[in-house]
């Protein structure tokens, strides 16, 4: 009888996980490692995103794992950019289109927890303990494929800079996030931004300052939610607000500061919500400095260990890839794996890594770009955004990017991006962006009445 392949896993987030139950389930035998139990995973550390899976990404996830969710969905985005300060400040543009695909927002402890749960129910082994160089040398010399998962800490510093991928060495936004509840999803909640109301997530653009992704999510406990991530430019005036934040409490506090100085129309929404009150964990805060790996290391020993995740690419939350760019590349390992024959060399790992980077790494690090407004994508901006404001099918194509992003890297010159959007909306570029004007104004929540 043939001895089973086998497969270590060290780091049980949503990478580890996902590749834990994706390989049992392709009959390796699995051996998941951390450093810390399950109860510690789901209920005393905070989500380490909110993972939202846009379209795409969600049939690769199906091939790792049926989906369990019902809330958290939604199927669009209500946009707004505003420009200016005081006096000058100005609503320069908006659109709430149809994303033309369902996304979905659900706690990551959640679906780490439920991936763990169905890998111990197939026979998966879990470990829990510290893992440092030594330890993943004397692993790596037993498993036939050894897998870092630790995202963006841990054992990352085993995998060396790609330089050449790599095009930040520092971070361009500093985060916040924090999970409240208080207001029911639904086309209700939001109705004043748009039709679909609660259907459609929120995007406010700061010019100065940053953006504010908020959006129904599934909290792990508490059900039905909304998950805020301010996404603030290390020079605006947002930044230095995150320096007060310690809590879930004075997270909230300065999530509604913000509003009510920059974002005065959701105001009155905003204000309803709370602290989940049984998770002190549901807030973070940091910063993510892009980066992109090489995928492969060896260890003292001579063994190769590959790089999944965010461990092999980090990217600014701002475009939702870091979740997708994972799933995906989970999948396409397993299915990899499970047909190959012979050893895993630390060639074939690294051609493995080379097919995801060419297949989606590299055009996830692209859209993640655009979203972050480097001045490469200068031109892209300047024209995508007006034309959104005036043409519902260039603004879904514009967030159909976050589901499928590969399009945009045919998009390289100005022609290109003129192009496109005439293709896109079926008349001359000229004659969509000609029907641009400035917003002028947005339509405002009504404020709660005040009782006697």
């Amino acid at each position: 009888m043939t001895a089973r392949r086998s497969v270590a896993i060290i780091g049980a987030g949503l990478a580890g996980t996902s590749a834990a139950l994706g390989f049992v389930d392709a009959g390796f035998d699995v051996t998941l490692y951390s450093d810390r139990d399950r109860e510690s995973l789901r209920d005393k550390v905070p989500p380490t995103g909110v993972g939202v899976l846009f379209g795409k990404p969600r049939e690769w996830d199906a091939e790792i794992i049926d989906d369990l969710y019902e809330v958290g969905n939604t199927t669009g985005i209500s946009a707004r950019l505003y420009s200016g300060a005081g006096d000058e400040r100005a609503a320069v543009l908006e659109f709430n289109p149809d994303y033309g695909y369902v996304a979905q927002a659900v706690d990551l402890r959640l679906r780490a927890d439920d991936r763990l749960a169905r890998f111990l129910d197939r026979g998966g082994r879990f470990e829990v303990g510290q893992i440092g160089l030594d330890r993943l040398d004397a692993i790596a010399a037993d498993a036939d494929i050894t897998l870092v998962a630790t995202g963006k800490g841990g054992l990352s510093t085993l995998f060396p800079v790609d330089e050449s991928r790599s095009h930040y060495r520092e971070p361009q936004r500093r985060l916040l996030q924090v999970t409240l509840t208080g207001v029911d999803h639904g086309p209700e909640s939001f109705a004043y931004r748009s039709s679909a109301g609660g259907d459609h997530s929120l995007f406010n653009l700061d010019a100065q300052n940053g953006e504010i992704f908020v959006g129904p999510f599934l909290h792990k406990d508490a059900g039905p939610t909304w998950s805020f991530i301010v996404f603030a430019k290390p020079a605006g005036a947002w930044a230095a607000r995150l320096d007060d934040v310690h809590d879930a409490v004075s997270a909230r506090q300065t999530i509604s500061g913000i509003f009510a100085e920059y974002f005065p129309e959701d105001a009155p929404v905003i204000d309803q919500l709370e602290v989940i009150e049984s998770d002190p964990v549901s807030w973070l805060k940091g910063a993510v400095t892009p980066t992109v790996r090489q995928s492969v290391a060896t260890t003292a020993g001579g063994h190769p260990v590959a790089a999944i995740g965010d461990t092999a690419i980090a990217v600014d939350p701002v475009a939702g890839q870091g979740a997708a760019n994972t799933l995906f590349q989970v999948a396409e390992l397993v299915k990899a794996a499970r047909d190959h024959e012979g050893e895993f060399t630390a060639e074939w790992l690294s051609a493995e890594f080379e097919k995801h980077w060419e297949r989606r790494g590299r055009a996830a690090v692209e859209v993640t770009r655009l979203y972050l407004g480097d001045p490469d994508y200068a031109t892209h901006l300047e024209l995508s955004f007006p034309a959104a404001a005036v043409s519902p099918a260039i603004a879904s194509a514009l967030f159909g990017l976050l589901s499928e992003p590969n399009p945009l890297l045919g998009l390289r010159t100005r022609e290109d991006v003129e192009g496109f959007i005439a293709a896109v909306a079926g008349e001359p570029h000229e004659e969509v962006l000609a029907r641009f004007a400035p917003a002028g104004q947005f339509s405002s929540a009504t404020p709660a009445a005040v009782s006697a």
